[in-house]
């Protein structure tokens, strides 16, 4: 990803970039679990071969995984001191975030006029929400 164009005096807080092993564990996560769903759906449907909702979804979530790492690491977020700048030219004045939800390894950033956006596969999704929502003036839950 290019340098962002910082305006006139404006400070760079912190940079969030997917992480590799993150994106690793929640791909195998969400393997096991298609897995399972998958292997009870041809259960209940007495299908005689249940194991191939196993071989299925781990090549199934194998082939996206791999697919979609590359645009996926790539992806990395800067805080300022005046605005969170993210991939695809995604802009948010720190005034006008509303809250920011840590949700398994991303961080949902959610704006005043109900925008959603999520930076995802981070080492420390919870620690992420602190630092935007500190640097937004928003005060962080104790449990966050």
């Amino acid at each position: 990803m290019s340098e962002v164009s910082l305006q006139e005096g404006e400070r760079v807080l912190a940079r969030f970039r997917a992480d590799r092993g993150t994106y690793i564990r929640e791909h195998v996560i969400l393997a096991l679990l298609g897995a399972v769903l998958m292997s009870a759906v041809l259960m209940a449907i007495d299908n005689p071969y249940p194991w191939t909702g196993v071989v299925g979804s781990f090549i199934a979530i194998a082939i996206r995984g791999f697919y979609a790492a590359n645009e996926q690491l790539a992806m990395v977020w800067t805080l300022t001191d005046r605005r969170l700048i993210g991939p695809g030219e995604r802009d948010i004045p720190l005034g006008e975030i509303k809250t920011v939800n840590a949700l398994f390894s991303a961080a949902q950033v959610v704006t005043r006029r109900g925008d959603k956006y999520l930076l995802k596969y981070l080492p420390d999704a919870r620690g992420t929400a602190r630092k935007i929502m500190a640097a937004s003036g928003i005060p962080a839950p104790e449990d966050m």
